[in-house]
């Protein structure tokens, strides 16, 4: 775990510089395209958000140790608040504080090193949300409230977590700000590809944005940007980042399609803006549901396995 500051390493100096200046260049591009056609327009309007955003990713990720964690954990809470404000439960307060509880669980879990307890809380929160009814003496409507409490924490709060769990590695930060740049990366190609050429939509009736034109270009440039940025990884070797590159690509979509079944359900888009041209906060973290745990288990593996 990292208990210093990155602000003064190097490897983070050029890479927030890098990230900055590319953010420059390709703003002043569609600034000046932005009237041309709807595409140019809402590529402005993201990039926009991204100028707000990078500089507050790239400073939590140098704070040093346990700020990065805590700030992480914030925004799983966050991300459940929201989730449960979607869907109507945000007044059952007995389900909600102990969603926000066994979150900061989580995170002591992970700042402890006890990874036994961590994959066990999924299990004690459920024990313990089922108290809830015999607790309150009330049946009403108690299944869908423990089936919601427990979605929202295994998705937004245990599984997303893992992001935590690769913070705290060697070099955490650098692959935390990796897999976290792949991600949003192959969802602006998989949205640009889809906005323009994307034809065959197999999820049609849950989004109209995920396209296979979109997933596989998706594919393709995330896999040159997880080249390009490979020094990132503790290892440069190529199953590192063929793997962060796969799982940001193809896993993201997942994620996103999986909050579009529960917004289509509910009839609703989004429970409000998080950052000027971007959808709350759950839009955000989505991807990362299902791209967190599958990249740390993926990294401990290929860790583990002899090289060929």
């Amino acid at each position: 775990m990292t208990e210093t500051s990155l602000f003064g390493h190097r490897l983070y100096q050029e890479t927030a510089v890098l990230i900055l200046v590319l953010l420059s260049v390709l703003g002043v591009l569609l600034y000046f395209l932005r009237r041309k056609t709807d595409h140019f327009l809402a590529g402005w309007a993201s990039i926009k958000s991204w100028f707000f955003i990078t500089p507050v990713i790239l400073a939590t990720l140098a704070l040093p140790s346990p700020w990065p964690l805590a700030i992480l954990t914030l925004v799983a809470i966050n991300g459940i608040k929201t989730f449960f404000r979607m869907t109507g439960m945000y007044h059952r307060s007995w389900f909600v504080w102990m969603s926000y509880i066994f979150t900061l669980l989580l995170g002591l879990a992970i700042y402890r090193d006890q990874t036994e307890f961590y994959n066990l809380l999924p299990m004690i929160f459920l024990g313990v949300v089922a108290w809830i009814p015999l607790m309150r003496n009330s049946f009403s409507h108690m299944i869908q409230y423990i089936a919601l409490s427990l979605m929202a924490y295994i998705f937004i709060g245990w599984s997303f977590m893992h992001m935590g769990r690769l913070l705290v590695m060697d070099k955490g930060p650098f692959i935390v700000l990796y897999v976290y740049l792949l991600t949003e990366i192959a969802e602006h190609v998989s949205l640009s590809t889809t906005r323009i050429l994307g034809k065959i939509k197999p999820f049609k009736e849950i989004s109209q944005r995920v396209t296979v034109e979109g997933i596989l270009m998706s594919i393709t440039v995330t896999l040159l940007v997880a080249w390009g940025m490979r020094h990132l990884l503790p290892d440069r070797s190529e199953r590192f980042w063929i793997a962060a590159g796969l799982a940001a690509a193809i896993l993201g979509r997942f994620g996103d399609l999986f909050l579009s079944v529960i917004r289509r359900d509910l009839g609703i888009k989004d429970t409000g803006v998080f950052i000027i041209g971007r959808s709350d906060i759950l839009g955000r973290v989505d991807k990362l549901i299902f791209v967190g745990p599958i990249y740390y288990y993926l990294y401990i593996y290929l860790q583990q396995a002899p090289l060929s």
